[in-house]
């Protein structure tokens, strides 16, 4: 699943008053949650949708055309700052943004995206938040291969044309081979396909697990029913999908991603930061989340080792 804010600021509004613009991809709760947070960070710090605050949300609900017309809108208007959340947002509207500053938010690689050249220092008018721990991905598949008994092959729904869901699954594929396991794609193109290509693994894996694909997240309840008809454990990349209904991930809560892109807002709004001199940021409070309600409809026995690699137990196991 993948999130991108772009955050732009342009001198339109007058006074105290500000004006951003917002693209996003697709609603799915890790985005929407992305975007509250946003929003709840500038709130915090006086600037206040409906009172000094206005905000243009355009959501191209998983529609490339949409997505870019939506980003050539945004260039032709005048905007304090342009959030876009999620990789194709992110860079149709770099792409088209080229006078304001221009956040992104929940986006994996922002590098391999190519929104900007140095993570340290981005230069220009984009920088942002991404959603990404390099160890997050390691952790899981370490935690597939001691947990998941007699696993052989992992299965993969995705879709192939988010470049955030292919440096995922490559980087998945790569340390699953340090323990002889081998990873099964199965593509999709669009939500409606995702059952059938849940559906398609079953007999093929002993497990699930999806990126922060926002095409296959937004069909991730799909993806539950097969694995609970099939008692087959499901591992995400996001902890609303382990909310929803899969077993296990190592991640944290977008809605704190959110705030952290807003806080970089705030500083180019309020204290005069180009977007160029902040670093791009990381999430930096992950841990290990399991639902244990799902763990039962998956035929999925949680044993003290599996309890034991969870650190803040009070939040992070799903009862």
């Amino acid at each position: 699943m993948v999130l991108v804010l772009a955050a732009v600021t342009a001198a339109c509004g007058s006074g105290s008053d500000y004006k951003i613009a917002i693209s996003q991809i697709v609603e799915h709760p890790s985005l929407d949650a992305t975007r509250q947070g946003f929003l709840d960070a500038l709130k915090d710090n006086g600037i206040v949708e409906g009172e000094n605050l206005k905000v243009d949300y355009n959501n191209a609900q998983g529609d490339q055309n949409n997505n870019n017309s939506i980003a050539q809108k945004i260039a032709s208007e005048k905007n304090d700052l342009v959030l876009a959340i999620a990789t194709p947002s992110a860079q149709a509207v770099v792409e088209n943004v080229k006078d304001t500053p221009v956040l992104f938010a929940a986006v994996t690689d922002p590098l391999d995206a190519g929104l900007v050249s140095n993570l340290d220092a981005p230069g220009g008018n984009v920088t942002g938040a991404s959603d990404t721990n390099p160890l997050a991905v390691q952790q899981i598949m370490d935690f597939i291969a001691e947990h998941v008994p007699n696993v052989k092959n992992v299965g993969i729904v995705i879709n192939t044309g988010e470049p955030n869901a292919v440096v995922m699954a490559d980087n998945a594929e790569q340390q699953l081979a340090k323990h002889g396991i081998g990873l099964i794609r199965a593509a999709v193109t669009n939500t409606s396909e995702v059952q059938q290509a849940a559906e398609s693994l079953v007999g093929r894996v002993e497990a699930f697990f999806i990126t922060l694909d926002n095409t296959v997240v937004s069909g991730v309840e799909s993806i539950i029913q097969v694995a609970n008809e099939n008692d087959i454990p499901f591992f995400s990349s996001d902890r609303d999908s382990v909310e929803a209904g899969a077993f296990m991930t190592v991640g944290f809560k977008y809605y704190d991603h959110g705030y952290q892109a807003g806080m970089m807002a705030v500083e180019i709004l309020k204290n005069g930061k180009k977007p160029g001199e902040l670093a791009v940021t990381f999430p930096d409070k992950i841990d290990v989340i399991l639902n244990l309600k799902a763990a039962q409809e998956q035929g999925i026995e949680v044993t003290d080792a599996m309890l034991a690699a969870v650190s803040d137990k009070e939040n992070n196991i799903i009862e």
